[in-house]
């Protein structure tokens, strides 16, 4: 989610001082006390940055009460933004894992054609023309039990220049032989950790939770997902995603793909903050290849407007 960022760290105000104002001096030790203070914690770059402006403006009065204003705005817009990664896989999951003991690579590629201009965070990649990907290595365990790794999670920005975004592990439990049931369910849990463009925060985890009907031809699945990046229990924040599909025969099926971002459990996002992005999907399986088709559309400002996805799965 893009959120401004007010640099001020070498911003400089030249004021007369008027007469009786003797106590601004002090206040500018108390500002530089405030400002160490704050550039001393990590994260949450555009909010420090926003306060020590605050505090700059507040110090010359009255000339400063339109600074005031203007610091004051960005840092309430600054604070509301979440300042979460973006996406390396745009993916639904079914419950389906691999059979004991069989191996499987998956290739994860989205593209933004039409993204949004602003980094989410201050030193992000802009998701417009981004590529970004993944490799999916995974292992059947058991035939409830599934491990995975990503690596190397990469983007290919706009002007061509490759950037290195970390990696992932995943354990995915799910019931035996979900793809044949009625009712599924299943649960995977991820371990990331992130180059600093990518995510706010070095390391994060993410709980998703997979609920599915099918009723004849038509699958219903729901993953509803917590995000939990690794600064404290506040930052969980819930981003679900649901897929319905119509099996058109035993290798195609066509789907919709809803994919969404409310923000922090502490404080839900307001409506056009919040990523809304809606997914037409074609599947395609036939031992021992399967892929997915997919273009998107974001209805809001947090979303991109346009985004393609491709996922190459071979199994072995």
């Amino acid at each position: 989610m893009a959120a401004g960022v007010v640099l001020v760290h070498d911003m400089h105000l030249h004021l007369a001082e008027p007469p009786g104002e003797r106590h601004l001096g002090a206040g500018r030790q108390v500002l530089a006390a405030e400002q160490q203070q704050l550039a001393g914690h990590e994260g949450g770059v555009h909010l420090r940055e926003a306060r020590i402006a605050v505090r700059q403006a507040t110090e010359w009065r009255p000339a400063a009460k339109p600074a005031l204003a203007a610091a004051l705005a960005c840092w309430l817009a600054a604070g509301s933004l979440p300042a979460t990664a973006q996406t390396d896989e745009i993916q639904v999951y079914t419950g389906e894992i691999n059979a004991p003991g069989r191996f499987s690579v998956t290739l994860h590629n989205n593209y933004t054609p039409i993204g949004r201009r602003q980094p989410e965070f201050s030193g992000a990649i802009i998701p417009d023309g981004a590529l970004n990907g993944v490799a999916e290595y995974a292992y059947g365990v058991n035939e409830w039990f599934e491990l995975g790794l990503y690596l190397p999670l990469y983007s290919i920005t706009r002007d061509g220049g490759l950037r290195i975004d970390g990696g992932k592990l995943r354990a995915l439990f799910a019931v035996p032989n979900a793809p044949e049931r009625s009712f599924l369910y299943g649960v995977n849990f991820e371990l990331s950790y992130n180059a600093p463009h990518w995510a706010s925060t070095r390391y994060a985890a993410e709980m998703r939770p997979i609920i599915g009907w099918r009723f004849g031809a038509v699958d219903l699945i729901l993953n509803p997902i917590v995000d939990l990046p690794f600064n404290g229990i506040g930052a969980a924040s819930f981003a679900p995603a649901e897929r319905i599909a119509y099996n058109l025969s035993k290798s195609w099926a066509l789907a919709l793909e809803h994919y969404q971002d409310y923000g922090r459990f502490a404080h839900f996002e307001r409506a056009d903050r919040q990523d809304q992005t809606l997914f037409a999907v074609v599947d395609y399986a036939d031992e021992p290849l399967d892929i997915q088709l997919g273009i998107g559309h974001g209805f809001t400002a947090a979303s991109d407007a346009l985004i393609l996805k491709l996922i190459v799965t071979r199994g072995f």
